[in-house]
């Protein structure tokens, strides 16, 4: 069993085979959220925060090559495994280009796979976002502490006293460090709502905040392209 409750991806489109490896993964101490086409695993893919993804390559609407090029446009470092009824070598080759870390044929045991997951997480949970608590009211990162009740970002040498909306929307920026915010979350964790209008305003907003962190190299927020934002702190 898994001391740490590590979440994953699963898009299979055989839904005999989804319900057998979603029970067992769970009974193995993952968390599982389980998709049965490529479109509906971006969907949840974008509005969630995942550790690692499994994905069927033969898929409706959206197969799993291609869900694994979109996925790479939003998190570069994902591990992903591609399961297959196929072993020709032009798939397998397709598979590691496309950016995934392991391959299984089916049919394939779950034990197995299990040791596949373990082995990749092994490797990759040590730039595993660290978890934040929704609680937490004072942040720190690179040169600045952030009082997100006072709305006061401090640096050396200054005080940047921030507007509510400033100060709301660095805290869940924090609260997801290193991690994809999605748009729709932000907004609607500050505006209440995820309008077009207010998202032009929350533009306006990341742009004042990345001036106010300027001073410090190793803060920054990134884009990522028509999904959200990653708020990283190089240490």
């Amino acid at each position: 069993m898994l001391t740490e409750k590590f979440k994953i991806l699963l898009v299979e489109d055989d839904p005999n085979l989804s319900l057998v490896l979603q029970d067992y993964l769970e009974m193995m101490g993952y968390e599982i959220v389980s998709c049965e086409d490529g479109e509906a695993g971006l969907n949840s893919f974008k509005n969630g925060l995942f550790d690692l993804c499994i994905f069927d390559i033969m898929m409706p609407k959206k197969d799993g090559f291609s869900l694994a090029e979109d996925i790479r446009k939003i998190n570069s470092d994902i591990p992903i495994i591609f399961l297959t009824a196929k072993s020709f070598k032009e798939d397998r080759i397709k598979g590691f280009q496309v950016g995934c870390d392991d391959y299984v044929t089916k049919p394939f045991s779950t034990e197995e796979l299990n040791y596949r997951i373990k082995a990749i997480l092994k490797r990759t949970s040590i730039i595993k976002p660290e978890k934040i608590s929704e609680d937490q009211i004072v942040f720190t990162f690179g040169n600045f502490t952030f009082d997100s009740v006072n709305m006061i970002l401090t640096s050396p040498g200054q005080d940047q006293q921030l507007t509510r909306k400033e100060s709301e929307l660095l805290k869940v920026l924090c609260q997801h460090r290193n991690q994809l915010l999605t748009r729709e979350v932000a907004l609607k964790t500050v505006w209440g709502d995820d309008d077009y209008f207010i998202g032009r305003s929350m533009d306006v907003f990341i742009t004042k905040l990345r001036k106010y962190l300027k001073n410090d190299p190793r803060v920054f927020i990134n884009n990522v392209h028509g999904t959200g934002f990653k708020f990283r702190v190089e240490e």
